[in-house]
C-alpha cells in the first residue's frame, strides 16, 4: 500500500499522468510530475484528441471491454470535472451516426457489430434508427443527401484542453510540483520509490511494445455551422468525426496511419477531412482552419490499454490508443487500486492486460 508519507513520482504531464497526479492528490498523496516537453509545446497525443466519449460507438471496432471501461469513465468525468475549480466543457447529448446512401453496407456491417455489443450487455441505451426527417429534428443544419442515421443516446464528449488546463491548475493547486523539460526513465530510481511511468510514446525505451499510431486532426472555426452535438461520417476507409466545441470551434478527425512519423499534416489528409465535413454540412465551405495538428496514439500490440508492475514500486500505463479520453479513469483508478492492495483487482474486473516483471499474469 501506498504510504502517504512517500511520496510519490509520476512521469509524463499528458493525459494519465496529470489525472493520476489530481486523483493521488485528492487521497492526501505528495506528488511530483516529470515532463520531456515544455509546458509552451507539449507533445502529448491528449493535446491534439477530440476528447469523444462514444462507448457504443467504439464498439464497432474494439473489444466490449473498451465499452464497459468507457461507460465506467463516463460516470467517473462528471465526477472529476465536478471536483475541479476550473470549468471544463462536458457533454452528454449522444452521437448522431450518418452514411452515404451508397455506404450502406458499411451502415449494415457498422449497426452488426452495435447489436453484438448490445446482445452482450443489454443495460446499454439502444441506438434509434433515424429517417431524414429524425435527423433534422436532431440537428437541421445536415446535408440533405444524407438521408438516414443512428442516434446514440448515451454518449458525449469533453474539451481536451480545457481539462488539461484545469487538471494542471488543480495538481499546482494541490501543492504538487511540475518539472518542464525534465525528461527522466525509471531506471533513474530506486526500487523502493513509488513511481507511475504515464509517459505514452516516451516509455518505448523500456516497453518496447509501446509504439505510436499517427493521427491527424484539423480545427475550424465555423460560425455559419450549428452541429450541436459529436457526428461520425461512416466510411469504408476511415471512419471521420466532428466534435463541435464552445464558441464555434470544431475538431475534425482522425485519420489512423500506422506510422510514428510527426511531420505536418499531408494535403491528402486534409482534404479527405474538410471533404467529410463539407458533406456533412455545406457550412463548413466558410469555416476557417484554426489549427492542423499531428499526434501519435501510444499503442500496445492488442490495442488494448496495459498496467505493468515492476517491481513493489514501480508501475507503467500505457497504451490507450484512441481510447484516451474515453477510458482513462477506469485506466487510473485500476492502477491506484492496485498499488494501494497490492493485487490487480480493479483492473481485473475492467479486463485491463496486467504484466508483472515482463511477464503477462492476466489475459
Amino acid at each position: 500500500m501506498i504510504r502517504r508519507a512517500e511520496p510519490i513520482s509520476i512521469l509524463g504531464a499528458g493525459l494519465t499522468g496529470l489525472l493520476l497526479a489530481q486523483q493521488l492528490g485528492q487521497h492526501g498523496h505528495r506528488v511530483r510530475i516529470y515532463e520531456s516537453s515544455s509546458r509552451q509545446k507539449p507533445q502529448a497525443a491528449a493535446h491534439v484528441a477530440a476528447a469523444m466519449l462514444a462507448p457504443l460507438a467504439e464498439s464497432a471496432i474494439s473489444h466490449h471491454r473498451i465499452t464497459q471501461m468507457g461507460f465506467y469513465s463516463m460516470a467517473r468525468w462528471e465526477e472529476i470535472i465536478a471536483s475541479l475549480s476550473h470549468p471544463v466543457f462536458f457533454q452528454k447529448t449522444g452521437t448522431l451516426i450518418l452514411w452515404h446512401p451508397q455506404d450502406q453496407s458499411e451502415s449494415k456491417r457498422f449497426c452488426s457489430q452495435l447489436n453484438e455489443t448490445l446482445k452482450e450487455d443489454p443495460s446499454i441505451a439502444p441506438y434509434q434508427k433515424l429517417d431524414r426527417a429524425g435527423i433534422e429534428k436532431l440537428e437541421p443544419s445536415v446535408s440533405s443527401k444524407l438521408l438516414e442515421g443512428l442516434y446514440l443516446p448515451d454518449e458525449g464528449q469533453l474539451d481536451n484542453r480545457q481539462l488539461l488546463k484545469a487538471l494542471e491548475e488543480e495538481v499546482i493547486q494541490q501543492g504538487h510540483e511540475i518539472s518542464w523539460d525534465t525528461p527522466k526513465d525509471l531506471t533513474e530510481f530506486a526500487d523502493s520509490e513509488w513511481v507511475f511511468d504515464c509517459r505514452g510514446i516516451g516509455a518505448k525505451s523500456s516497453w518496447t511494445e509501446v509504439r505510436g499510431v499517427r493521427g491527424e486532426v484539423i480545427r475550424l472555426f465555423a460560425p455559419e455551422v450549428s452541429l450541436s452535438r459529436p457526428v461520425r461520417l461512416l466510411h469504408p476507409k476511415y471512419p471521420i468525426y466532428i466534435a463541435p466545441k464552445e464558441d464555434h470551434q470544431f475538431v475534425i478527425g482522425a485519420t489512423e496511419i500506422e506510422s510514428e512519423d510527426l511531420s505536418p499534416m499531408s494535403v491528402r489528409s486534409s482534404m479527405e477531412l474538410m471533404s467529410a465535413a463539407f458533406t456533412v454540412d455545406s457550412g463548413f465551405a466558410e469555416a476557417r482552419i484554426v489549427e492542423s495538428s499531428v499526434g501519435l496514439r501510444p499503442t500496445l500490440t492488442d490495442h488494448d490499454p496495459g498496467i505493468r508492475q515492476i517491481g513493489r514500486c514501480h508501475f507503467q500505463l500505457n497504451g490507450l490508443y484512441r481510447h484516451g479520453f474515453l477510458i482513462a479513469p477506469a485506466v487510473i483508478d485500476a492502477a491506484i487500486d492496485w498499488a494501494n492492495k497490492g493485487e490487480p483487482v480493479l483492473a481485473n474486473h475492467h479486463h485491463i492486460r496486467t504484466y508483472t516483471h515482463h511477464a503477462s499474469v492476466s489475459q
